[in-house]
């Protein structure tokens, strides 16, 4: 699989484009058809795509210790995500062996999981470990009435989870995760987390992140100032793609040595993870997006904002820099890409459009149906 760039080979590939006038462009272009914004039976396939493959839930620093949970809904499954005694994080349907109830809410700390309705309590492996009043389920198995558990697999500094059983082959799940790289270091720390409903379909959302083609019309005033007019480096890696939306402090590395490079300040790398998540490498910051379908026009996006560990001394000020860097983001270019995409959605049903066309400069978009296409071929 191929894997992405060096930050080196990347900067070349930056400088050359700002010599030259030029960009990245694809070799091919895509027309999806509007219907595919609306269906609502297509949007069950899609659901089903993300449930049958390895899909970011959180990273995995947002489980630090035993105990610490997240509870969500993923794919329109209620999940918790937990971290066992044993230090293996692990995910389970949200919901008592009982009579269905949602066991916990939001995150927090537990040693174990009790029923908030009839008190029926599960380890952090899922194991059912007692019943009030027991002797009224006489014929209850306790070792086949555990939590319905899900796959989890860790790595690169995200949990991802497969809506399949722990004992189900998982060969193809790893080989999606092959060529990714550690996105997130063990050094990060969550400063921050937020939940955004717009309305709109996933996928606009989704494409809004991968094409710098529309950086000046749309943030002229925002984003545009301090990058570049549709110049952009695009990669893909599997099912995955990058896109690198440069700063034009990024010249100040002309007449650098490649060695001595730091693009920390000089470039934004947008990680599209297949199929729904988005991580945003930004100045100061690491946003991990999941972005949720919760109807063909209505999305929910849970982020988790990281920044890199620093000694106590520096803490503060290291993570206020990062909260300047996500209010920048969320109050700005995030305002205006959720305003276009709103209004791309208003304008689904108008007769305007029955496809929508995707150029050369766009290749990333393109990159996500075609993988899109091909897994919904394959259900």
């Amino acid at each position: 699989m191929t894997k992405f760039k060096s930050d080196e080979d990347v900067v070349a590939c930056v400088l050359g484009h700002i010599a030259n006038n030029t960009t990245d462009r694809g070799a091919k272009v895509w027309r999806e058809p509007v219907e595919n914004y609306r269906s609502p039976e297509r949007l069950e396939r899609e659901l089903a795509v993300i449930r049958s493959g390895p899909t970011p839930f959180c990273p995995s620093v947002a489980l630090a210790k035993p105990g610490d949970y997240i509870a969500r809904q993923a794919a329109q499954t209620p999940l918790i995500v937990v971290r066992g005694q044993d230090g293996k994080a692990r995910a389970f349907k949200n919901a008592c062996r009982h009579r269905g109830s949602e066991l916990v809410i939001g995150k927090g700390c537990t040693g174990a999981f009790v029923c908030r309705y009839h008190g029926w309590s599960y380890a952090l492996d899922g194991a059912l470990l007692g019943i009030p009043h027991e002797d009224g389920f006489p014929d209850i198995d306790k070792m086949a009435n555990g939590l319905a558990e899900i796959t989890v697999i860790e790595q690169n500094g995200i949990v991802f989870v497969v809506h399949q059983t722990p004992d189900e082959d998982q060969t193809s799940a790893h080989a999606m995760l092959s060529g990714l790289p550690q996105v997130l270091k063990d050094d990060q720390i969550v400063f921050g987390e937020s939940e955004k409903f717009i309305e709109a379909n996933w996928k606009l959302f989704l494409e809004s992140f991968l094409e710098g083609y529309h950086i000046k019309p749309a943030h002229k005033e925002t984003f545009y100032p301090f990058g570049y007019d549709n110049l952009n480096v695009i990669e893909f890696c599997g099912a995955h793609s990058r896109v690198t939306f440069p700063f034009r402090r990024i010249e100040q590395l002309a007449n650098v040595d490649p060695k001595n490079y730091d693009v920390s300040d000089k470039l934004t790398y947008v990680t599209h993870m297949f199929p729904n998540v988005i991580l945003a490498e930004l100045s100061h910051h690491r946003t991990l997006g999941i972005i949720e379908p919760l109807s063909v026009s209505q999305t929910k996006i849970t982020s988790y904002h990281l920044t890199k560990s620093t000694d106590e001394a520096g803490r503060d000020a290291a993570i206020d820099a990062a909260k300047r860097d996500v209010a920048f983001v969320n109050e700005t270019g995030q305002q205006e890409d959720i305003a276009a995409v709103s209004g791309i959605q208003r304008s689904l049903n108008s007769g305007a459009n029955d496809a929508f066309n995707f150029g050369h400069f766009e290749p990333a978009i393109v990159h996500f149906h075609e993988q899109l296409a091909k897994r919904l071929e394959a259900l």
